[in-house]
C-alpha cells in the first residue's frame, strides 16, 4: 500500500509539472473550482472562488411595485420551464414597476448570481460614455493606439466599433466546454491581459458579425487605458451609483489585484441587472437625467449588418410578436429583455439555458419567457406566441 500511494502521489505530481511545463496550469483551478464542486461548467455563484473588485452602490433607488403586484402567479408553461431549466429569478417589471417576480433554488431579491455574458452590453455602455466624455475618440478608433501589439498587418484596422459590434476577424476559440480553449484560458488563468495581447487578427475586420468574448475583453482594457479607472469604478461612476442600485456588485478578477473579467462575471441580482433595461428603455434617462446619449443608445441597439440583424453593439435584438426587443444575454440563459413598445422589462436568471438551434440565434427558452409574461399581463391569447409546445433542451 505505501508503495502504491508513494507511485501514485509520483504520478500526480509528475501531471502537475507537465500543466505547467505546457502553460496550461489554469486547469487546476478550473478542476478544483468547477469539477471539485460537482459542476461541469462555470456557474452562478462561482464568483465566490474568484478574487473580485466591487462595483460601489451610492444612494438605493428602490424600484415601486406594481398596483398589482405579484397577483397573477406564472403560467403552467412558465412553472414548469423553471423547473426544467433551473430558474432562480423571473421579474416582470411594467411601466417601470415590479409587476411580477419569483425566486427559486434559495435564491431571492438580494442573491448575487453571475451575469456571464450580460456584462457584454455593460462594457460595451461603459465605451460609449467614455467616447461621449472625449476618452475615445469615436467608433473608429484604432485598438493599436492603445495596445502597440495590435498596430501591424490585419490588427492595425481593428477599431473599438469592431470590437463592441463582435466584428474583428479575431482569433478565438468560443468553446465553453473544452478545457484547452482560450475561453477557459480567459475564465480561470491569472494573466489575461497577456493572453489578450497575444490574440492574433486572421482576417480582416469590421467586416461581419462573428460572436467572441475576447471582443468584449479586448475593449474593457481600452476603457480602463483611455479613462484611467478600473472598469468596476468607471461602471460604478457613471452607471451603477446614478441608477440608485440597491447593492454593490462584485466582478471577478483574473487574480488579485488584477483586471476585470470584462466579457462575463458581474455579480449582482436581478432587480439590479434590470437597471440596465430601464435605462435603455428610456433611451439613455435615468429618472429624468440623461446618463447615456439616446444616439448612443439607439445605435447600441440597431444591427450593424444587415445579415445579423439580430446584434447590435453588446446587445441582442430580436423583431417578435410584431415588436422590436433588445436583451441582454449569458451562459445558461440570463436574460434582461426589453420591450419598449410596451413598456416591458423581463429578466430571467438560472442555472440552465434553452435549445440553441443552428436556425435560430434566439434559444427557445427566450419565446417562453416573453409569451408566458405577455399572457400573465393578458396581451396574448393562450395560443399565440412560439412558448407552447417548444422543446427547451436537447432529448
Amino acid at each position: 500500500m505505501k508503495k502504491f500511494l508513494l507511485w501514485f502521489i509520483g504520478i500526480i505530481a509528475v501531471l502537475v509539472a507537465l500543466l505547467y511545463v505546457f502553460n496550461v496550469d489554469y486547469l487546476l483551478k478550473a478542476v478544483r473550482v468547477v469539477y471539485l464542486h460537482g459542476k461541469t461548467t462555470a456557474y452562478l455563484d462561482d464568483y465566490t472562488h474568484f478574487d473580485n473588485r466591487v462595483v460601489k452602490s451610492g444612494t438605493p433607488q428602490p424600484w415601486p411595485q406594481a398596483a398589482g403586484y405579484n397577483k397573477v402567479p406564472g403560467t403552467k408553461r412558465l412553472e414548469d420551464t423553471h423547473k426544467e431549466l433551473g430558474t432562480v429569478a423571473y421579474l416582470i417589471i411594467k411601466n417601470d414597476s415590479i409587476w411580477h417576480e419569483s425566486y427559486y433554488d434559495g435564491y431571492g431579491a438580494d442573491s448575487k448570481s453571475n451575469s456571464f455574458s450580460m456584462a457584454k452590453s455593460v462594457v460595451s455602455a461603459a465605451m460609449f460614455k467614455a467616447i461621449e466624455e472625449g476618452k475615445i475618440k469615436s467608433l473608429d478608433q484604432k485598438v493599436g493606439d492603445y495596445f502597440p501589439e495590435f498596430s501591424k498587418g490585419l490588427a492595425a484596422r481593428l477599431t473599438v466599433g469592431d470590437l463592441s459590434s463582435m466584428a474583428t476577424g479575431m482569433d478565438w476559440d468560443e468553446a465553453y466546454s473544452s478545457a484547452f480553449s482560450i475561453t477557459t484560458r480567459a475564465y480561470f488563468g491569472e494573466e489575461l491581459e497577456k493572453t489578450m495581447l497575444g490574440i492574433a487578427i486572421t482576417h480582416e475586420p469590421g467586416q461581419a458579425f462573428e460572436y467572441k468574448s475576447g471582443a468584449t475583453q479586448l475593449l474593457a482594457m481600452v476603457v480602463v487605458k483611455a479613462t484611467g479607472q478600473h472598469l468596476a469604478d468607471y461602471v460604478s461612476d457613471k452607471f451603477w451609483k446614478p441608477m440608485g442600485a440597491d447593492h454593490e456588485a462584485l466582478w471577478q478578477l483574473d487574480h488579485e489585484d488584477g483586471i476585470e473579467k470584462a466579457y462575463c462575471c458581474l455579480g449582482s441580482n436581478a432587480r439590479d441587472f434590470a437597471r440596465f433595461g430601464k435605462l435603455f428603455e428610456h433611451n439613455g434617462k435615468w429618472n429624468g437625467k440623461q446618463i447615456l446619449d439616446s444616439v448612443d443608445v439607439a445605435k447600441m441597439v440597431t444591427p450593424r449588418f444587415a445579415n445579423a440583424p439580430q446584434y447590435g453593439y453588446g446587445w441582442w435584438l430580436n423583431n417578435y410578436l410584431g415588436k422590436k426587443m433588445y436583451y441582454m444575454r449569458g451562459h445558461l440563459g440570463q436574460f434582461v429583455i426589453v420591450i419598449p413598445q410596451d413598456n416591458i422589462i423581463i429578466v430571467r436568471l438560472g442555472h440552465t439555458k434553452g435549445l440553441q438551434t443552428e436556425t435560430d440565434p434566439h434559444s427557445n427558452d427566450f419565446y417562453v419567457y416573453v409569451d408566458e409574461a405577455y399572457k400573465m399581463l393578458g396581451k396574448l391569447k393562450p395560443k399565440e406566441g412560439k412558448g407552447n409546445g417548444l422543446a427547451l433542451t436537447k432529448k
